[in-house]
């Protein structure tokens, strides 16, 4: 070993600092360098004489009132700070704050609202039948499901046309309805929630609701069976 290594080694040489399994080797090898240089053992001798004076250099002690000084120091130069300062003071606060609150916690929040969102779009298709993300033309995004209606209300001249034998029926309560859409809009089933329930007015309603227009129900845009449009009326005339 050379001199320049061993004089960079003698002051952790000197303080037993070069330990450890991989240093035995070369601590051995420093001194049988010292046994044969007689410089180095000079400059060895040297550490220690000075280790043994800085030994009996007196300790200070700090003042026992350091602390609360410090504190009146500090508090002190925060009154004094100027509107910049403090701008810049709340800024680095603010940049510390969101690296190590928020910053972390982004991907997990991105991650679990998306995954939540196709949870959500997963379960409404097996709760909901006839459901499907499926792009259509014409597709209007603005809710995920939109009721059927009533487009135009059938005038069949056969059944509605007024004859010197018909009879008007005023219904204090009225005739209410619940139709069932298809997905091309065609009724496929109604029932009498309230009402009259006789056969001639039931033909009559056949007639009309067949050739009545609705839109059917929308499911994320694409129509779907089994709508329903409730329709009231206040009179009704039968044909006798």
């Amino acid at each position: 070993m050379k001199c320049n290594t061993v004089r960079t080694k003698l002051a952790g040489y000197l303080d037993d600092a070069v330990t450890g399994g991989a240093r035995v080797e070369e601590r051995v090898q420093i001194r049988k360098h010292l046994e044969g240089c007689n410089v180095c053992r000079e400059e060895l001798e040297r550490f220690r004489k000075l280790a043994v004076m800085l030994s009996r250099v007196p300790k200070n002690l700090p003042p026992t009132d350091l602390a609360v000084r410090i504190k009146v120091a500090a508090a002190q130069a925060q009154h004094s700070e100027d509107w910049p300062s403090r701008m810049r003071r709340m800024k680095d606060h603010a940049e510390i704050l969101l690296d190590n609150v928020f910053r972390p916690l982004t991907v997990p929040a991105t991650g679990g609202f998306f995954s939540a969102i196709l949870v959500f779009v997963l379960v409404l298709q097996m709760i909901v039948p006839g459901i499907t993300v499926r792009a259509v033309q014409n597709d209007v995004a603005l809710n995920l499901m939109r009721p059927a209606e009533l487009v135009s209300l059938s005038d069949y001249p056969q059944a509605w046309a007024p004859e010197q034998n018909d009879l008007v029926l005023s219904l204090p309560h009225g005739l209410l309805l619940d139709v069932t859409v298809d997905a091309q809009g065609h009724m496929t089933d109604y029932q009498i929630l309230s009402g009259p329930h006789s056969l001639e007015l039931r033909r009559q309603l056949d007639q009309m609701l067949l050739f009545s227009r609705f839109s059917p129900m929308l499911s994320f845009g694409r129509p779907t069976a089994g709508g329903h449009v409730v329709l009231s009326f206040s009179a009704v005339r039968i044909r006798g």
